[in-house]
């Protein structure tokens, strides 16, 4: 096994690793694999993903009750750009399910021993500024039509945004940025995630190898992102208790699209 570094596998490149094409049918293959792993390890999800719609609730009352109200969208659909992080454990759980490894909570946590545990911390958090810096940018764009103005409930902020023609650009300017924020994030994180926990890589070697898989499956991949992202939305409707599955459906299928798209 190559020797690994925090940044990639020091003779293991991206160009390494070759890139499959994809179909739209591949797509919904993937996600039929993925809630078929759902259905055969619901066990995990008591502890893995009852966080999510805990997270989102928590996020949104946190904010309705600060001046932060004006973010309240940026920062519950950013939540999505930080997805892949949480998602990993359901990429271990796949990928162990594939290997006919055990499956227990036990051995799951055995994932921090990983050569590359330190490659999929350092992607964290670097999606994690990514979201911060997407934050940064609503809040700027809100200002920059609004000013300081903070309204005083959800609803005078809605009335606000959907009746005004400051409202009409802040919805046609910010949804325009946050694309630009979920398709870099789509790019680099697709199957680096899942490649860290597959192959002896790095960081870098995984993200590159991401965007290779984007650039060489455009249309499907911005149909992939358009999946998850509506799959997403209408999860979080239920006061985001839809969540608890279509996230951990997400992930598993998210493990074997990686397994379409790059090359054993």
């Amino acid at each position: 096994m190559a020797e690994l570094h925090l940044f990639g596998a020091l003779d293991d490149g991206a160009e390494h690793h070759p890139i499959n094409p994809i179909r739209s049918g591949d797509l919904f293959d993937a996600l039929a694999k993925g809630w078929k792993d759902f259905g055969e390890t619901p066990t995990h999800y008591m502890m893995l993903v009852i966080i999510y719609p805990i997270v989102g609730l928590v996020m949104a009352r946190m904010v309705a009750g600060q001046d932060l109200l004006p973010l309240l969208f940026p920062i519950v659909s950013g939540f999505a750009l930080v997805g892949p992080v949480f998602a990993v454990a359901l990429y271990e759980l796949s990928r162990r399910k594939e290997q006919g490894e055990d499956v227990s909570f036990r051995e799951l946590l055995k994932l921090r021993r990983s050569p590359s545990f330190p490659s999929i911390v350092y992607l964290s958090a670097f999606l994690g500024v990514v979201y911060f810096i997407w934050i940064a940018a609503a809040q700027g764009i809100y200002w920059s039509l609004f000013g300081t103005w903070v309204p005083d409930s959800i609803s005078v902020l809605m009335t606000q945004v959907l009746t005004t023609p400051e409202g009409q650009t802040l919805i046609l300017v910010g949804c325009g940025v946050g694309f630009l924020f979920a398709l870099f994030v789509l790019a680099i994180s697709a199957v680096s995630f899942p490649m860290l926990l597959d192959k002896p890589v790095g960081a870098v070697v995984a993200v590159q190898t991401s965007v290779r898989a984007m650039l060489a499956n455009p249309l499907t991949m911005l149909m992939w992102g358009a999946l998850v992202a509506g799959l997403l939305v209408i999860a979080m409707i239920p006061a985001f208790f839809g969540l608890a599955i279509v996230m951990p459906v997400l992930g598993h299928a998210t493990w074997h699209l990686y397994r379409k798209v790059i090359a054993r």
